[in-house]
């Protein structure tokens, strides 16, 4: 079996892609994975070191305005769709899946149109403008949201997976993860972090957090600024007269500790991520959510607002966001046991724990 898989500029379309790869490998043991992507995007440094054979093509995201930086995209884009159909003539794939970003468009487009079966997987709530276009074109979409069904123009296509996710974040023995984080079971843990590069607006409202909450004993927090912020956030810590942080609060630029701190935390602060709802959803944890406010057609809103709609979250917009808001909302929470537990079993019924078991066997309906 040969398997086109496309996806590409962020860690939010290509995780997912590398997840549908591996189950993919899991299943199939002798499947020819073949993942095409730009020779600038992100994706041509992460693929290779997952061990699969990487192709570029070239393409480039498109300017709102026209402009001369328009008129090479669409250059780009021509050139793309050539670079596309030598790829799929050369490699003759039997399915092509894409997972969203520009690159997705040529390679897709050219597979639907040579009757090859396709398969997009859309991450979030409000779908992507690629994935919208592609969507009148592939045999099946994979989606991660209910509401993501009514941006489809032949809703017909699809399927609810989910989103794949790290399975060690299932499951995780929370004895283990206590004694390994040195967090206390019986005082409530609140986990806060702005996505993988982190988040100003979060950051900055947690400045005052931590301020107000250093020398209260009954929380424990850890903060994860992201690595290209922590320096700046610790420095103004410090300007702000917290020279030490006591044993209930800690901040780390990065954690790789991500599944231990899922498993018991309390209460989770974050952005509107895809893969972030995905984990937190199918762990069951009650979250703040704040919506990064600059990300492509706002969908991080729409994510957020699908858990606020089911009563898992509150949501908070980065605009109305400030650290004396954000500490009353984080006491308030974690003072009232019943609403947390409410919104646990809330978050859980979201989850999805088997996305990429869905998507296969999607996959294997297609081939």
């Amino acid at each position: 079996m040969k398997v086109l898989v496309t996806g590409g500029g962020t860690g939010g379309h290509i995780y997912p892609a590398l997840a549908i790869a591996r189950k993919i490998k899991m299943e199939h043991k002798d499947a020819d994975i073949l993942y095409v992507g730009t020779e600038n995007g992100l994706e041509a440094e992460i693929v290779p070191k997952e061990g699969l054979k990487f192709k570029p093509i070239r393409v480039r995201g498109f300017s709102r305005k026209l402009s001369k930086e328009t008129i090479k995209s669409i250059k780009e884009l021509f050139l793309g769709l050539n670079d596309a159909k030598k790829v799929i003539n050369d490699y003759k794939p039997d399915i092509v899946i894409g997972t969203g970003g520009y690159v997705c468009g040529p390679i897709v487009l050219t597979a639907a149109l040579k009757k090859i079966p396709t398969m997009i997987h859309e991450q979030n709530a409000f779908p992507g403008v690629t994935n919208r276009i592609l969507s009148r074109f592939v045999d099946k979409i994979a989606g991660s949201f209910e509401e993501s069904k009514k941006y489809f123009k032949d809703s017909n296509k699809l399927v609810i997976t989910g989103n794949p996710i790290r399975q060690d974040i299932i499951g995780f023995n929370k004895k283990i993860a206590y004694k390994d984080l040195n967090i206390d079971s019986n005082k409530p843990f609140l986990l806060s972090f702005g996505g993988s590069g982190g988040q100003k607006k979060l950051n900055d409202a947690m400045l005052d957090v931590i301020i107000d909450n250093n020398n209260n004993k009954n929380i424990q927090i850890i903060h994860v600024t992201g690595k290209r912020l922590y320096d700046s956030f610790m420095k103004e810590l410090r300007e702000k007269g917290v020279e030490n942080l006591i044993g209930n609060i800690r901040v780390y630029p990065y954690l790789f500790e991500v599944p231990k701190a899922l498993s018991i935390a309390d209460l989770i602060i974050t952005s509107g991520g895809a893969i972030a709802i995905a984990e937190l959803t199918a762990v069951g944890i009650p979250s703040i959510l704040i919506p990064k406010a600059y990300t492509t057609e706002n969908h991080q809103e729409y994510n957020a607002r699908a858990l606020e709609k089911k009563g898992a979250s509150i949501v908070i917009l980065e605009k109305d966001l400030n650290g004396e808001l954000l500490n009353r909302e984080i006491i308030s929470l974690l003072s009232d046991k019943r609403k947390l537990s409410d919104m646990a079993i809330r978050s859980k019924r979201m989850g999805i724990t088997n996305a990429d078991e869905r998507i296969i066997n999607i996959v294997k309906e297609l081939i």
